[in-house]
């Protein structure tokens, strides 16, 4: 997708699940190589969007995103079900970078609005939420995507 400043984001590959499987268990989130590459695979199989963010060595940074459609909206959302950036990798707009190229994705699938689900035991991603333009407050913050060259890349 692209590289900036050493930073690459691009396209979770079977490769990558032994370093998101160490990823996600910085978050209590259990789970082997093997079986977190076939999760991998069967979410990109079934439309969703799953990039990393490199810089060198394992990935530092995860973002999941799947389309949903509900029968009271003419468009789908993208529905963020991960985003994680490494405690090591904070605060360095890793987050924010990530959730650009999501949204970049969730537009090319034909998505109108970003929905991310945050846990009450998750304070500083209540906080990133609000900084990125996010409102809601009952755990679940969404997102309107701006068009094509109206401020959001």
């Amino acid at each position: 997708m692209g590289n900036r400043y050493g930073l690459e984001i691009r396209a979770a590959a079977g490769s990558d699940a032994a370093g998101l499987a160490a990823l996600l268990s910085e978050t209590g989130v259990p789970v082997g190589a093997p079986d977190l590459a076939t999760r991998l695979e069967g979410l990109q199989r079934d439309g969703g969007t799953i990039l990393v963010a490199v810089e060198w060595g394992p990935p530092s940074g995860l973002v999941a995103l799947t389309p949903v459609r509900t029968l009271d909206a003419p468009r789908p959302f993208g529905l963020i079900t991960t985003l994680l950036v490494a405690a090591e990798s904070r605060r360095r707009g890793i987050g924010r970078v990530l959730l650009k190229a999501a949204g970049r994705a969730a537009r090319q699938g034909g998505c109108d609005r970003l929905l991310l689900r945050v846990g009450p035991d998750q304070p500083a991603l209540h906080a990133f939420c609000a900084a990125a333009g996010f409102t809601g407050e009952t755990g679940l913050y969404e997102r309107p995507l701006l068009k094509r060259g109206s401020g959001e890349g």
